[in-house]
C-alpha cells in the first residue's frame, strides 16, 4: 500500500495572491527534476501584448520564480520561448508584459518562435508543423494562464502550446476544429513540468479584459489531468471541452481524478482575501451577493458558477439571495439551530454552513459544485 501510495501521481494547488521563489520551492521540489545537462524551455502564455493583471498572460513574477528556483539548482541553459497569437507580435509582448527585465535580470534569452523554423511531425493522423526551438528542448515548463476562450470555452495546458506552431498552422488549427489538432499537438511536444498562473485570469475571453482574481497556481506533471481539474474550477464538464478527453485517448494523460493524490497548500494563514478586478459581467453579479470576507478562489468560483448558469440556463432569477464569505462563520447564534442570515437563502462554501438554510459545501467549493447545487435549488423552488 506504501508503494502503491508513493506512485500515485500528485497535483498541486497552492492558495496565494503572490508569487516568489520562497513560495514555490517547496512544491517545485516535489517533481520530477530536470536531467543535469538539460536545454530548458519555459513557454508562458502571452497571447496578446498586455500586462497579466488583465486576465490574458503569464505573471511575469511566476516566471521570474521559476526560473531562479532552475538557476538555484544549477540549470543554466534556460530559455522563455512564445509565439504570441496570430496578428499580435511576440517581442512587443515580451517588453508590454515584462519579460525584457526577467531576460535581463536572469540572463536568459527570450526567443521568438514567430520567427523559428518549424518541422513537420506526424501525430494521429495529422502532420503538424512545430517550431524547431520546441523540439529540440530536453525539458518543457509550460505556464498557461486559467480563463475561458470563445471558441474551445477553456485554454489552459493543452491549449497553451498552440504558441509553439508558426502561424499559418495556428490559423489551419481553427479550420481544423481546434480540438483534434490540440489533442495530437500534445502528443508531439511533451509538457515535464505545468503551472498554471490561476492568481487572475479571465471570465469570458482568452485576450483579456474580464480578469477575475482567483488566487490558486495548480502544479503537476500531466496536462490532462490539469485540464480535467480546471474545468471543474471553471463550471464545465468534461464534454464541454473535447480535445481533454481526445488528449486522453491519445495517451498525453489521464482524466480521473480519483487516480491523482491532490495536495492543497495554503500561503499564510488562509486563502487570500482580496479586492476583485472591476470587470462587467462580474458587477452584473453583485446584486445576488452578500460577500464579507470571502476568499478570492470561493467568490472567483461562484462567479464562474454563476456565469455558466446564465450560459445554460438563459437568466439569473431576480430573487436569488448568496452569502458567501469568512465573516459568516461567527454568525450562528449560542445554542440555537436558526440561521442569523435568515434573509440569505443560500450559502457558497463551508463558512456559510452554520448561517443559511442551504449551502454549498467545500473550501473552496468549484464551479461545478456551485452549478450544481443552483441548479438543484432554483429547480426545487420553482
Amino acid at each position: 500500500l506504501l508503494e502503491v501510495r508513493k506512485l500515485k501521481p500528485q497535483l498541486h494547488v497552492l492558495y496565494t495572491d503572490e508569487v516568489s521563489l520562497d513560495i514555490l520551492r517547496p512544491i517545485l521540489e516535489q517533481l520530477p527534476q530536470p536531467p543535469k545537462h538539460a536545454r530548458i524551455a519555459v513557454k508562458p502564455n502571452l497571447v496578446v501584448p498586455r500586462p497579466s493583471t488583465s486576465g490574458a498572460t503569464t505573471d511575469p513574477k511566476l516566471v521570474a520564480s521559476i526560473i531562479g528556483y532552475l538557476q538555484e539548482k544549477g540549470h543554466s541553459d534556460i530559455r522563455i520561448v512564445e509565439g504570441s497569437g496570430v496578428g499580435d507580435s511576440t517581442q512587443r509582448a515580451f517588453k508590454i508584459c515584462g519579460y525584457e527585465q526577467i531576460s535581463r535580470a536572469y540572463d536568459v534569452p527570450l526567443i521568438d518562435l514567430k520567427r523559428d523554423h518549424a518541422i513537420r511531425k506526424p501525430a494521429h493522423g495529422l502532420d503538424i508543423e512545430v517550431c524547431q526551438e520546441v523540439l529540440e528542448s530536453d525539458f518543457l515548463i509550460n505556464v498557461p494562464v486559467l480563463k475561458a476562450h470563445c471558441q474551445t470555452r477553456l485554454t489552459c495546458a493543452l491549449k497553451n502550446l498552440k504558441g509553439c506552431i508558426p502561424d499559418r498552422e495556428k490559423r489551419r488549427f481553427h479550420s481544423l476544429g481546434l480540438h483534434r489538432p490540440i489533442a495530437a499537438l500534445n502528443t508531439v511536444v511533451k509538457s515535464h513540468w505545468t503551472i498554471v498562473d490561476g492568481i487572475i485570469g479571465d471570465l469570458t475571453f482568452e485576450e483579456g479584459g474580464t480578469p477575475i482574481h482567483m488566487g490558486k497556481l495548480i502544479i503537476g506533471t500531466d496536462p490532462v489531468l490539469i485540464d480535467t481539474y480546471a474545468l471543474q474550477l471553471l463550471g464545465y464538464e468534461l464534454s464541454d471541452v473535447p480535445y481533454v478527453s481526445m488528449a486522453a485517448a491519445q495517451g498525453v494523460g489521464t482524466t480521473d481524478l480519483s487516480k491523482v493524490e491532490i495536495k492543497e497548500h495554503i500561503h499564510g494563514e488562509r486563502p487570500p482575501v482580496v479586492a476583485q478586478p472591476a470587470n462587467p459581467v462580474a458587477e452584473r453579479y453583485k446584486r445576488f451577493i452578500d460577500e464579507r470576507e470571502a476568499c478570492s478562489a470561493c467568490y472567483a468560483s461562484l462567479i464562474y458558477a454563476l456565469r455558466r448558469y446564465e450560459q445554460l440556463h438563459g437568466a439569473l432569477p431576480r430573487g436569488l439571495d448568496l452569502s458567501i464569505g469568512q465573516s459568516f462563520k461567527s454568525e450562528v447564534q449560542n445554542g440555537s439551530s436558526q440561521p442569523v442570515n435568515a434573509q440569505a437563502n443560500y450559502g457558497i462554501g463551508s463558512c456559510t454552513s452554520g448561517s443559511c438554510p442551504e449551502h454549498v459545501p467545500g473550501c473552496p467549493p468549484t464551479a461545478k459544485q456551485i452549478l450544481t447545487h443552483l441548479e438543484a435549488w432554483l429547480r426545487d423552488d420553482h
